[in-house]
């Protein structure tokens, strides 16, 4: 498979200092390196999923748990509002 890739500069001086130490071309360097990675993650010991404990935060009548965002810009406004 043919592609063109834009690598990194970081990652490409890593790249060019492993082929000179190898002695060996930039398309070998890299598909070796891809090997080691994707062989990597398939070796990684699966996770289980994360999971919390949920609890009730018992919030008075009225308050919407999905606009406290919103109550915290207002709160922090330094703009006075006319409130009447």
């Amino acid at each position: 498979m043919r592609t063109t890739l834009t690598i990194e500069p970081d990652v490409a001086m890593e790249i060019e200092r492993r082929r000179r130490l190898a002695g060996g071309s930039l398309k070998r360097v890299i598909n070796s390196l891809l090997r080691k990675g994707l062989r990597a993650d398939a070796d990684a010991p699966p996770t289980e999923p994360y999971r919390s404990e949920t609890f009730d935060l018992h919030f008075r009548p009225g308050i919407d748990p999905l606009k406290l965002n919103q109550l915290v810009d207002e709160l922090e406004d330094p703009a006075p509002r006319d409130r009447r």
